[in-house]
This record gives C-alpha cells, sequence and structure tokens, in this order.
C-alpha cells in the first residue's frame, strides 16, 4: 500500500512539474496557436432547440402569495421613481415618499456600536448567538424607560430586527384560521402578512378590498378613528397610533373605548407604536397608559424613527403576562417559541446602539433628531395651508396627509413626480380609505423640504 501511495505521489509529482515547467506560469502576452485538427478530441456541439422549454418542479405556488395584489408599494413607487429617473437624467429627484430616515445617526450612539464592533475583534469582548429575546440590559432599559409607569417588566420585552418583522412574526403566532380587523387607511404590511399567512380571502376589485378582513374606515369626518359600533368581532385587531399614513393620534378617551371593544369581543389588539415619540400632545405613547390593555394587547414599536435606524433595524414587541388565550395559555409563551425557532436575535453591534439611545445623553440625541423632522413637517403643513387644501396629520407624526378631493391618488402621486420631481406616495396605497389624499414624508435634509414646498407652490399656485 504505501508503495502505491509513494508511486501515485511520484507521478502526480512528476506530472506537475513537467506541466508548470513547461508552462512556467507565463499566462499573460502568450501566443497560443491551435492545430487545425486535433485527434482523439470529441467536440460536442448544441443543436439550437425548436422549442423553448423550462423544466417545471411538482410543487404548487403558495396560494396566499397570488392572491396579492401587484407589488408592495414601497417598491413599486421606487420602481416608478427609477423609470422617471431613466426619462429626466438630469432631473433633481427629491423623496418625501417612503418615510425612509434621512439624518445622521447621533454621535452617542454610533460610536457604542463602533466600540461593540471593535470588542468583537478582542478574546475578551467577543460574544456569538445572544438570546434570542434580546440583551437583558437593553430589555431593561426599554421596560424602565417606555414602560415604567405602565409596570411592564423586562422579561415581557422581546428585542427584535424592527416592528415590521415582528409584525409577520406575530401572523405567525395567530396562524391562518384567526379573523382580522385593521384600520383604513393603514400601514400595508398589517393587510399583505394577513393574506401570506392564509387569514384571507380573495381580492374583490370592486370595493378594493380583501375577504375576511374588517376594514375600519378613519377619515376627516370621524377624526380619524373608527366607528366601532359598526366593526365586526374579529380575534385581531391591528391599530396604529400616531397612524401611518394620516398622522392622526388617537385621544386617550378613544383608546379606552377601543380597548374596552377588544375586551368586550374577546379579540386581542396589536398596537403599533413606531412613532409614539412623535406625540407632542396629551395623547398616549403606549396602550398600556390605558386600565385594561395588559388583558388585551401586544405593542410593537422600533428605533428606526427615533434614532435613524431604518438600516440599523431595532425594535421591540412587549407582550404583558396577562394576555392570554382563550384557554388560558399565556400568548407570551407561544411568541417565545415562534422567536426561539425563527431567529437568533438581534445584532449585538444594533442591541449596543439601542443602549445609547436610551442613556441620558442618547435620548435626548433621539429626541432632537425627532425635533428635526417635526419641523420639516411643519414647513409641509404650512405650504399646502397656504395653496388652500385641506391638511391632516403632521402634529404628532413625521408624515402629513393631504386632501385632493374627486382625484385619483395615484393621478395626483404621477402629476406630483411629472412635474416637480418629487416623490410622496399615493393614499390608495395605504387602503381604499386612501383614496383622494396623498401622504407626504417629512424625513427629508431640509433644503431637499424646502425645495419640495417651492416647486409645490409652484406647481398648485
Amino acid at each position: 500500500m504505501a508503495a502505491i501511495q509513494q508511486s501515485l505521489s511520484t507521478s502526480i509529482s512528476s506530472s506537475a512539474s513537467t506541466f508548470l515547467g513547461q508552462n512556467k506560469l507565463r499566462f499573460r502576452n502568450q501566443n497560443v496557436s491551435m492545430p487545425g485538427k486535433t485527434s482523439g478530441i470529441v467536440r460536442c456541439v448544441a443543436t439550437p432547440s425548436t422549442e423553448k422549454t423550462s423544466y417545471k418542479t411538482q410543487v404548487s405556488r403558495n396560494e396566499n402569495l397570488a392572491k396579492l395584489q401587484a407589488g408592495y408599494l414601497f417598491p413599486e413607487i421606487a420602481r416608478r421613481r427609477s423609470a422617471h429617473m431613466l426619462k429626466h437624467p438630469d432631473a433633481q429627484i427629491i423623496s418625501l415618499g417612503i418615510g425612509d430616515t434621512t439624518e445622521p445617526i447621533p454621535e452617542v450612539i454610533t460610536s457604542a456600536m463602533a466600540k461593540r464592533a471593535h470588542e468583537l475583534s478582542t478574546l475578551n469582548g467577543y460574544s456569538g448567538y445572544g438570546a434570542e429575546q434580546g440583551e437583558k440590559q437593553l430589555r431593561a432599559s426599554i421596560a424602565s424607560t417606555y414602560y415604567a409607569n405602565v409596570g411592564l417588566e423586562e422579561d415581557e420585552i422581546f428585542v427584535s430586527d424592527g416592528a415590521k418583522s415582528d409584525i409577520s412574526r406575530l401572523q405567525v403566532l395567530f396562524g391562518s384560521i384567526v379573523s382580522m380587523a385593521v384600520q383604513d387607511p393603514s400601514y400595508p404590511a398589517y393587510v399583505d402578512s394577513s393574506v401570506i399567512i392564509g387569514q384571507t380571502g380573495q381580492f374583490q376589485k370592486d370595493v378594493e378590498k380583501y375577504g375576511n378582513i374588517a376594514y375600519m374606515r378613519c377619515t376627516p369626518e370621524n377624526g380619524f378613528f373608527p366607528d366601532l359600533s359598526s366593526v365586526p368581532r374579529t380575534d385581531i385587531i391591528f391599530f396604529c397610533s400616531p397612524n401611518n399614513p394620516t398622522g392622526a393620534a388617537a385621544s386617550r378617551e378613544q383608546l379606552t373605548k377601543l380597548v374596552q371593544f377588544a375586551k368586550d369581543n374577546g379579540s386581542i389588539l396589536v398596537y403599533d407604536s413606531a412613532y409614539a415619540m412623535y406625540v407632542c400632545d396629551d395623547s398616549p405613547k403606549s396602550i398600556f397608559e390605558i386600565p385594561g390593555a395588559k388583558e388585551v394587547a401586544i405593542e410593537v414599536s422600533s428605533f428606526s424613527k427615533y434614532a435613524g435606524f431604518t438600516g440599523v433595524r431595532l425594535g421591540w414587541t412587549a407582550i404583558p403576562k396577562a394576555l392570554l388565550y382563550s384557554d388560558g395559555f399565556p400568548v407570551a409563551k407561544d411568541f417565545n417559541r415562534i422567536v426561539c425557532t425563527s431567529f437568533n436575535g438581534a445584532s449585538n453591534i444594533a442591541q449596543a446602539g439601542g443602549l445609547a439611545c436610551l442613556s441620558a445623553d442618547g435620548f435626548k440625541a433621539m429626541m432632537d433628531v425627532v425635533g428635526y423632522y417635526k419641523e420639516n413637517t411643519q414647513i409641509i403643513m404650512d405650504t399646502f395651508n397656504s395653496l388652500g387644501y385641506k391638511v391632516y396629520g403632521g402634529k404628532n407624526a413625521p408624515y402629513v396627509w393631504v386632501h385632493f378631493p374627486g382625484r385619483s391618488s395615484w393621478e395626483v402621486f404621477s402629476e406630483i413626480l411629472e412635474k416637480t420631481h418629487v416623490v410622496t406616495t399615493p393614499g390608495s396605497g395605504f387602503g381604499p380609505g386612501g383614496e383622494g389624499f396623498v401622504r407626504v414624508s417629512a424625513f427629508g435634509h431640509r433644503e431637499n423640504v424646502i425645495e419640495a414646498c417651492r416647486r409645490f407652490k409652484e406647481l398648485y399656485k
């Protein structure tokens, strides 16, 4: 055996040496001539196919995904923006559409992330997988910063990579046989995730709604709070305040009615508080400020619009121990299982940033960022008010909801884009209740917001 191995080794070594010796590893500027005929070589030439065929598996497409209408709203807006840029390559495009933050993350926060990142290159500072629910110190800090007055504890906080991700995890938690209600208009992730998980019927084109979803109409006439007496009983209620896209913040009295409505119907309320730090009046910043909410509500939130973490990705979901299923089993225990199965925890670098956000200096820095965007909001509101349009939102949210009566939202979106090179968001993309409205985001550099408003005035004067 040893002799065979020696022989093979010698043969391979000899062959390799011969090859390397002949070529001397010179690969550049080599003139290689090929003989016209080479004996012993078989050439395989593909014959052009007369008909195009493609292989198909025997796996059926998820029928729920087939229900979805067109693309998700914001990628569709991005597609139209790209097409516009190709058509007008020299235009200065200003984006006040998707709601992505634009201002730098405060240094007190980025320095903490940089320090954590550097520590990962040291023996003592390195860490791998962390707790799926989030680092204990960050969970405790979220609880003490946002929920100290309502009695939520750190083990009721689940740190995540953002509220949007948690919305989908909650849908997995609820499953496909539940019914749901949603504000109309509302953030499209609630409806689309409901469709994907299988909770809905087909899309009804005549009314622009999916079957098995209760659309809670929110209009200027009802103060953007639904008439609960006309809302049927559903298992799950999605509610966002301050609302995206209308910018309306529900009052304490309204949220008290909503909590009681959920309790009377045995429903679970999923409350999205992603814009709570923009609230500047006495509107509740958390659903848990409402008595009895711990027995019926879940709250999702995020650092995205406070600290500029839209790319960093960090959020949380609060699920009280008092929230129980009909059989008495704690909802939080099932969510914990979902998290442990599908998620390895938020980035430890991002969590270091989150902890810095909640320090005294970090929190002040976040409030400064929020204040900057609120100033942008006021500029936009003043502009459309001066043009005679009905304007909603803005006060407690970074969104301005502008009414264009009698007109299609997509038509107005296209008109603004074509004539001013400013990207907005068509209201109908948030549900049928958004038709006739356009959402203008305050997330932008100040000079861009001022320039966009100058163009709006030029267009609609």
